[in-house]
């Protein structure tokens, strides 16, 4: 009985702990105007030096031939400028077509792509939206990884972005 009571306690301190996640939720709000474009938008973890830290989301205009869709990406510009220069489009698992008015989740989770493992730090996700015959709006959102208890964190756009959440669970 000891024998398998000390296997138990040996296989329950082995196993792996669990890895962190992040939940987002980006609102586009829905905008009365005349000329009405989906928003161009870009998700991504910056570190203390402003240095990309991880790519999350790229929506941009995915139908039009030729790549015609890309050339207004650097409309994004903090995104731009910080990465998306650098970036060949499509960037897998990351990029997709734009978005319509509404709440917009993503999820993801430490070790796994596109967040990949986040050394220990202090961060800022980034949510940048722009958009044809409309406005551009950056909401930033500081937060400490890992997380040592739940966290939810928000900020709130005033024109192109809505409510934007960040949930770090440990």
């Amino acid at each position: 009985m000891r024998r398998i009571l000390t296997l138990a306690l040996c296989a329950c301190c082995a196993a792996p702990a669990i890895a962190a996640d992040m939940n987002i939720t980006v609102d586009i709000p829905s905008l009365k105007v005349a000329e009405y474009h989906r928003p161009y938008v870009a998700v991504w973890i910056e570190r203390e030096d402003h240095s990309v830290a991880a790519n999350l989301a790229v929506w941009y205009e995915m139908k039009k031939g030729d790549g015609e869709g890309t050339k207004w990406l650097k409309d994004l510009r903090q995104w731009w400028r910080r990465s998306g220069r650098d970036q060949t489009m499509p960037i897998d698992g990351v990029s997709g077509a734009t978005r319509p008015a509404g709440q917009h989740r993503l999820r993801f989770a430490d070790g796994k792509s596109p967040l990949g493992t986040l050394a220990p730090g202090h961060y800022e996700l980034v949510v940048e939206a722009a958009r044809e015959v409309g406005g551009r709006e950056a909401q930033r959102i500081p937060f400490d990884w890992p997380a040592k208890a739940p966290v939810h964190l928000s900020a709130k756009g005033s024109e192109e972005l809505g409510q934007i959440d960040l949930d770090i669970n440990p």
